[in-house]
C-alpha cells in the first residue's frame, strides 16, 4: 500500500513537470475539469463564479483570453498573459474558484445534488497529497502551446464545437457560455481578443 502511494505521488510529480507553461510569450490551450467530471456548471450561480473569476484575472492579473467555453464539467480556454506568469494566474484561479464553489454548493439551499456532490470532492481531496479536505478541479491543466496558425485554428474550432458536439445547440454561436459569438461578430459574456 505504501509503495503504491509513493508510486502515485511520483507519477503525479512527473506529470506535473511534463505539462507546464514554458514560454511566457506563447498562447496556450488549457482545460480545467472537475474531479470525476461532475456536472457542476448546469446552474447559473456556479457559472457566475467562473465568469467573475476570469474577469478578475483579466483585469488584475493580465490574463488574455482568446477563446473559452464553459461546459457542464470543464472549462476550455486559449490564454496568454501580458502581466503575471500563466502558472500563477491559473493556480490562483483554480484555488479561488474551488473555495468559492465549495461554499456556494454547501450553502445553496436549493441545491438538490449537494448530498452526492460534496462527498465526491471531499474524497478526492483526501486522496490527493496536494490537498487536505477538498478538491474541486482535477490536478492538471495540460497546457498545450499553440505555436502555429493551424494549431490555433484547430483548437479554436474544437473549443467552439464542444457544445454542438454535446447536442446543446445547433450552432456554436448560439451557446452563451463560449467565445463563439465573439468570433461570429457578436459580443459574448467575457472580453475576448479575437484573432482573425
Amino acid at each position: 500500500m505504501q509503495f503504491q502511494s509513493l508510486f502515485l505521488r511520483k507519477k503525479n510529480i512527473e506529470m506535473s513537470r511534463k505539462y507546464k507553461f514554458h514560454d511566457l510569450d506563447s498562447l496556450y490551450f488549457i482545460t480545467s475539469t472537475t474531479v470525476n467530471w461532475v456536472d457542476v456548471f448546469i446552474r447559473d450561480v456556479y457559472r457566475e463564479i467562473i465568469l467573475n473569476s476570469i474577469k478578475y484575472c483579466q483585469k488584475e492579473k493580465g490574463l488574455d483570453v482568446y477563446s473559452w467555453c464553459l461546459m457542464t464539467s470543464h472549462l476550455h480556454m486559449i490564454v496568454g498573459s501580458h502581466k503575471s506568469p500563466l502558472d500563477d494566474i491559473i493556480r490562483d484561479f483554480k484555488s479561488f474558484t474551488s473555495y468559492e464553489l465549495k461554499s456556494a454548493i454547501t450553502f445553496n439551499e436549493t441545491e438538490s445534488r449537494k448530498e452526492w456532490m460534496l462527498p465526491i470532492f471531499i474524497e478526492a481531496g483526501r486522496r490527493n497529497f496536494n490537498n487536505v479536505k477538498w478538491q474541486f478541479w482535477q490536478q492538471n491543466n495540460h497546457p498545450i502551446v499553440l505555436d502555429t496558425n493551424e494549431s490555433f485554428d484547430n483548437t479554436l474550432n474544437y473549443i467552439h464545437m464542444n457544445p454542438v458536439e454535446a447536442g446543446f445547440v445547433s450552432g456554436a454561436q448560439y451557446y452563451p457560455f463560449s467565445s463563439a459569438i465573439d468570433y461570429s461578430g457578436g459580443k459574448g459574456l467575457l472580453d475576448v481578443i479575437v484573432v482573425d
